[in-house]
Parts: structure tokens; sequence; C-alpha cells
């Protein structure tokens, strides 16, 4: 495949560019650096099952002291705030904790349709944020919230904790330094996991009167839900999710985009993707059966998310099931949480890994930076967490918006032949394996859009469906400004 001009964005780049918190912004947050031993009043916005591991996480941090909680669902914050052995303030509406000047820095773990907003609001209230992945639904909120970042001078960590366990680096130097494998050829990135159906109503959901539903919906547009639950099936939903992409998708792409690229491909510019609702006949809208292939900077990057049932005996892929695999010239590299193996063209284990995951290192390396009021000491920053989301972001676009009768010689043209029936066969694999379609149907992969990363648009066949879901029409008054 022919290498193509990408944007690159290295650690290096990253602090020195004018994009990136610079050396002037560096020097600003300083002046609200803090002593080691002041105490700090965090915020959780979100009770959720990843609130409380993050209150869980914080809480044991010295110095940290867990000072209120927020979630417009009144059960789950009064439940969240019994788990605390101290009295807490508790709110409904982030606005008012944003306003209280008791609370220092705000971790924020709502749903994916607020983590923008939440974390830009944060920004104009002078606090510091830890936003849960994935950041934004959209490139243009994204976007925003990296200029409030930088406008309102504060610090932001993206939670995609495996940046901070220290056995990346030990990858990186196996793989950059020590070059033990060769070349980089291709790299599958796999989130096989099962879901269950979301159900389908045939009257509307009611949502429970415990849920200020105006304050959990905020920017999402109020649509009638046809689900079985309001909580956590939200992820299925256009509307307020992301899906699987977005959800695991987001860990385990930013572990190829740190691990194998090192962070110097941002952006790709080529995605053709495929995907639907199979199997169930429920409310969701995301796929449970999703395939992309991506240029990253001349190589191929193949994604496959499925959360159906894998058929008994059958083996759809090499290597982990949530987790992904660079192929070199001289073996390949199987990485996950955790854990990671290298093995030659023979299949012998030449190195193996063994992590923490990050959880506990990456929050308090949030405080650090907090503590020292140095952007440049976190391990994600929000362009980093930006970058790996817009992967994600990106292929959930071009699944949505492509044709699904693309030519497949316009495919080859674009990723390369051998890129183009590589991924071919490896979605056939997968497909089968969950007896997805007839035995002897190979899914095809849709309209090939070109992601223009300086002017932040699509080319091609289908670029104005496309360009159309760049940008969110966010419900008044809680609207992403444009910063």
């Amino acid at each position: 495949m022919k290498k193509k001009q990408s944007t690159y964005l290295n650690r290096r780049n990253f602090l020195a560019s004018g994009i990136a918190t610079g050396s002037l912004l560096t020097q600003s947050r300083l002046l609200h650096a803090r002593s080691a031993n002041e105490q700090i009043n965090l915020g959780i916005i979100g009770c959720g099952s990843r609130g409380g591991n993050l209150q869980e996480i914080f809480g044991k941090i010295e110095g940290v002291h867990v000072a209120g909680l927020c979630d417009p669902d009144r059960e789950r914050l009064s439940q969240a705030a019994i788990r605390l052995t101290h009295v807490v303030d508790t709110w409904t509406d982030m606005r008012h904790m944003l306003d209280s000047p008791d609370i220092d820095a705000v971790v924020i773990a709502n749903p994916n349709h607020w983590h923008c907003l939440s974390a830009i609001w944060a920004m104009q209230a002078g606090k510091d944020a830890y936003v849960e992945k994935p950041l934004g639904q959209t490139q243009w909120e994204g976007q925003q919230l990296i200029k409030a970042v930088k406008k309102y001078g504060r610090i932001c960590q993206v939670g995609t904790q495996q940046r901070s366990d220290p056995m990346q680096a030990r990858i990186r130097e196996f793989l950059h330094e020590e070059q033990a494998l060769g070349s980089l050829v291709r790299v599958h990135v796999h989130r096989l996991g099962v879901r269950k159906s979301i159900g389908k109503r045939d009257l509307a959901l009611q949502v429970p009167n415990t849920v200020d539903y105006n304050l959990w919906l905020g920017p999402a547009a109020d649509l009638p839900l046809y689900r079985d639950k309001l909580q956590y099936d939200w992820h299925w939903m256009w509307n307020t999710g992301s899906g699987e992409m977005g959800n695991w998708g987001v860990h385990i792409v930013d572990d190829v985009r740190g691990n194998i690229f090192r962070d110097e491909v941002a952006f790709p510019t080529s995605i053709a993707a495929t995907g639907g609702r199979y199997v169930w006949n429920d409310a969701g809208e995301t796929p449970n059966l999703q395939f992309a292939l991506l240029d990253a900077g001349g190589v191929p990057v193949t994604i496959a998310v499925c959360n159906l049932p894998r058929q008994e005996n059958s083996q759809a892929i090499l290597g982990p099931k949530s987790g992904y695999v660079a192929y070199y010239e001289n073996g390949r590299y199987e990485g996950q949480r955790k854990r990671g193996a290298a093995f030659d063209v023979d299949g012998k284990l030449i190195r193996s890994f063994d992590g923490n995951g990050g959880d506990g290192i990456h929050q308090k390396n949030f405080i650090d930076a907090l503590r020292a009021g140095n952007s440049n000491l976190l391990n994600t920053p929000v362009e980093m967490g930006f970058a790996s989301t817009s992967w994600c972001n990106l292929a959930n676009i071009a699944t949505r918006a492509s044709s699904p009768d693309e030519d497949s010689q316009v495919i080859s043209k674009v990723f390369g032949e051998q890129a183009h029936q590589d991924a071919l066969d490896f979605m056939h694999r997968v497909t089968q394996a969950h007896a997805v379609g007839s035995a002897s149907k190979t899914p095809q992969l849709g309209t090939v859009l070109h992601y223009d990363t300086e002017n932040d648009c699509f080319s091609g066949a289908q670029a104005d469906a496309g360009n159309q879901l760049l940008k969110r029409n966010d419900r008044a008054p809680f609207t992403v400004p444009e910063i």
C-alpha cells in the first residue's frame, strides 16, 4: 500500500504545537499550582457503574476528598451518597455543582452525549476535569472542548486509563526501540463481547419519576424510548450513545494509537465501513455487528465489533476478543488490557507483558497534574483522547452515511488490493463464527469516505451525508458553545 500523507501528532510535537498546551499556557497554569498537602475537593458527575468506580478510586488518593455528587436520577444519587463514609453535598443539576466554590475539580462519568458539554461548562466555571471516554459523539464538540481547555487554562484528563499502565512503556520499547518484529504491515482491532437484547416496546417507556428527564437528556433530542430500560442501554441509541465502537472501541484504538503508532497518526484519512443490527428484533439502533477499514498513515487498520454470541467451537480471530493484533514482517504482537504477547512468524512466543490496567495510576496522574498546575504531565491530555475517539466516531459515520454497494475496485484502489482482501477475509471469519447471514456470502464494505483533517470535512461519493454527522443539533438550552 502506498504511503499517504496523514496527520501526525507524537508526544514531542504535541507539546510544541499550537494545538496543544504550549509553554505560555503551562506557565499560566502554574499560577494555579497547589501545595502537596492541600486538599482537593472533587465532584462526581454521573453515579452509574463507572461513576461509582471512579468515586471509589479517587477517594483512595491521598489528599483527595469526594465533596459532591451529581446525577439527575435521585435514586442513583442517594445510593451513591450512602456508599460514602462522610456527609456529601448532592445535586441533580450539574450547573449548581459547578457554581459551588467548595468544588475544585469534577469527574465526568455521565452518558456519552453529555461528556463534552459537561467538561466545557466545568472549564468555564474554573474547574479542572477528568472526563470519561468517548470524548464526544461528534468531531465538532470534541474540538470545542480542546479549545475550551486552552482558552480557560484548565487541566483535562481523558479516561483511557490503560495509558497509565507501566506495561505500555515496555511494549513500545520492544516494538520501536528493539524493533524485534520488524516493519508494521497491518493491524486488526476486535471487540467481540456479547450484549443482550434491549427489548422493543409497543408503548413508549415511562421514565421513572425519580429522574429529572430534562436534565438527563441535556443536549440530546427528546424522542420516545421503546427500549425496556432508561439507564445503560442509552449506549445503543445514536441520540445518546456511540455503540460498542465508541464504547470499548475507544479503549482498544487508544492502545493501538499509543503502542503501535506512538501517537504519530492522529486521524485516519480514508474510512470504509459496514454494519447493522442482526438477530435481535429490538429497539437498538447502533450496530451489533460492525466492520471498518481505515487508512492510518499508509497502514491498514481493520476494526471488528460484534455483540452476538459465537457459535460453539468456532474460532473467529487470532488474538484476544477485546484487543488487537499488529502484524509485522517478522511476527505479530497481541495486545489487550493488562497483558500482551509477541510471537515470531512460526507462532513461537517471544515476549509476554503483564500490567494492571491503569486504574488508580491514571486518576492519580490527573491529580498530580492538577497539583502541579501543568497539563504537560497528563498521560491522556484532551487532544490524545479526542484523536482516539475520532477513529471510532469516523467509523460510525462511515457506517451510517455510506452506501453498501461500493465498487470493490474503488476500495482496493484506496487501501490496496491486499489490504482490502485481508479485511474481507477477516470480516467473513467473524461473521460466520457468529452465524450471521449466509455461509457463502462475504460482507462488503460501504462507500469510502476521505477525511480532510485540516478542514474537518469529508470528500467522496457520500461526503454530504457524512458531513451532516460531524456536528449535532443540540437541544436548547443545553448547547455546546462555539469556543
